[in-house]
């Protein structure tokens, strides 16, 4: 009977032999998953967690990366990143579009591993599902990579310029570490381990977001002093869609919904627990007071660290990096931070540099220590690769730190040249009188209706009031007020 209805139909092209329904399934949910992370998770999170005046610009821009990083994706990048090899660190730039291509089964035709002498030692990837669900899940990490960004500039870059250097930083920054460490390029082949992006996207984001705010410049001296969230209740829903979203950002990495991913999304979750706790506490300890935005950032610092090994450690040691992600980028924010001019210098609006540079280098070298070979074997194209704690020796060690060493000078490197290259013809600031205004100066609109600032309510910018029914023109302008609640009342944000 079900071969009667089309979409349970058997025979291909509809369901080829090599199409497994779970998998595409479980993929299309994680691709799903990392989408509600960006949008709408970091667009309320990031409206939320700045001030009143700078919420409609900072989901924006938000917004517009996700809008404009598909895009380019699905134009050239995709390919770039996991497409036929160009060069050891980037693949050939080519179109995702057609649906000859697209309904094919998924290859990333790069990733095949050789022994020395030449032989096959890991085939190609080819999951069992169609091209067309690679490159929507693979496209969701690139975008949040990019919106992690944008957290270091917040409050002060011309959204022109943002809307110019986001999608270039997409195509020639972005695509270099993807392709290098997953697509089948040189680190990749050598063995350096990044289950799910510790280096590829939260170490890319962090050193990039960090030069994005050197040459984009700070912020106003008022707002860096003062800059306390608009809506604390809205930053923690937007958190909370961060948090829940990595069992799709974790889990869709071993592209299959199997034992990995299983262990993948445990992992993950324990982890944060206990970094979200850890940090928390030694803001106790330290400062005397539970900080809802600490909880926040030790929260992203967990689910950054476990990232790159998530689907390849104990569900104990996945602890032990919750206590090092909610310690060693507290310690960095919090000590470091006040003692090393450069780090003062920088106006990195969200901390973005400590809690995802920091935070993703430090889970790749945790992973490099705690890497178990058996969860490895599953998922690592390298056959036997383990830590240092299990006799994969220091040389793994070394590795993770080269992988690290290169995705930092590329992305200071990339980040630089685009922006020196469009503040040439767009100024990468806002100018000071628009950063006094904010929002209203640079879209025209506000994020609240609500009256502040020094304002005084005017009942005529308002729709009438019914009265008795009707809309009455002798209604005065207390009676309206009286009818709004607002006797004499003037709110002050």
């Amino acid at each position: 009977m079900a071969d009667n209805f089309l979409a349970y139909r058997s025979d291909p092209p509809v369901v080829p032999v090599w199409l497994n329904k779970g998998d595409n399934a479980w993929q299309l949910t994680c691709a799903t998953l990392v989408g509600l992370q960006s949008m709408p998770g970091l667009v309320v999170l990031y409206g939320s967690i700045v001030k009143k005046k700078w919420a409609v610009n900072s989901a924006f821009m938000a917004l517009y990366a996700f809008a404009s990083s598909l895009i380019v994706w699905v134009l050239l990048a995709y390919n770039m990143a996991f497409g036929e090899r160009l060069l050891p660190f980037w693949g050939k730039a080519g179109p995702a579009l057609g649906q000859a291509y697209l309904i094919k089964r998924a290859r990333m035709p790069a990733s095949a591993h050789y022994y020395h002498n030449g032989t096959v030692e890991t085939h190609m990837n080819e999951p069992f599902y169609p091209q067309a669900t690679l490159v929507i899940f693979e496209f969701t990490y690139a975008a949040i990579t990019l919106i992690l960004l944008a957290g270091s500039v917040l409050g002060r870059m011309n959204i022109k310029a943002w809307m110019v250097f986001s999608p270039l930083w997409l195509l020639l920054s972005y695509t270099v570490g993807a392709f290098s460490l997953w697509g089948g390029g040189f680190l990749y082949q050598w063995g350096v381990i990044d289950y799910s992006g510790g280096y590829v996207i939260h170490l890319s984001s962090g050193v990039a977001g960090f030069t994005a705010a050197y040459w984009v410049g700070p912020r106003l001296k008022c707002d860096r002093d003062r800059f306390s969230p608009n809506n604390i209740l809205l930053m923690i829903t937007g958190a909370g869609l961060l948090w829940l979203g990595w069992s799709g950002f974790n889990g869709g990495a071993p592209y299959a919904a199997n034992i990995t991913a299983s262990v993948a999304v445990l992992n993950t979750h324990i982890c944060t627990a206990t970094s979200l706790l850890t940090w928390t506490c030694l803001d106790v300890i330290f400062f005397g007071k539970p900080s809802v935005i600490g909880a926040v950032q030790g929260m992203m610092t967990g689910l950054v660290c476990i990232t790159p090994g998530a689907g390849l450690v104990h569900a104990w040691a996945a602890i032990l990096m919750g206590l090092f992600s909610g310690s060693v980028p507290w310690f960095t924010m919090m000590i470091l931070h006040k003692k090393w001019s450069l780090l003062q210098k920088v106006d990195d609006t969200l901390a973005v540099f400590h809690t995802h540079a920091v935070a993703g280098l430090l889970g790749g070298v945790l992973t490099g220590f705690l890497a178990l070979s058996e969860l490895s074997s599953f998922d690592l194209p390298i056959s036997g690769e383990k830590g240092v704690f299990y006799g994969g020796g220091l040389v793994q060690i070394f590795k993770q730190l080269i992988g690290a060493l290169f995705v930092i000078l590329w992305n200071i490197m990339a980040t630089t040249a685009i922006l020196l290259s469009v503040g040439w013809f767009i100024p990468l600031r806002m100018p000071d009188n628009e950063l006094m205004i904010g929002d209203d100066a640079a879209h025209g609109e506000e994020a609240y209706a609500l009256w502040g600032d020094g304002e005084k309510f005017d009942a005529t910018r308002h729709e009438t009031i019914v009265h008795n029914g009707a809309a009455s023109a002798d209604v005065t302008v207390q009676q309206q007020l009286s009818n709004l609640g607002a006797r004499g009342v003037t709110i002050q944000l």
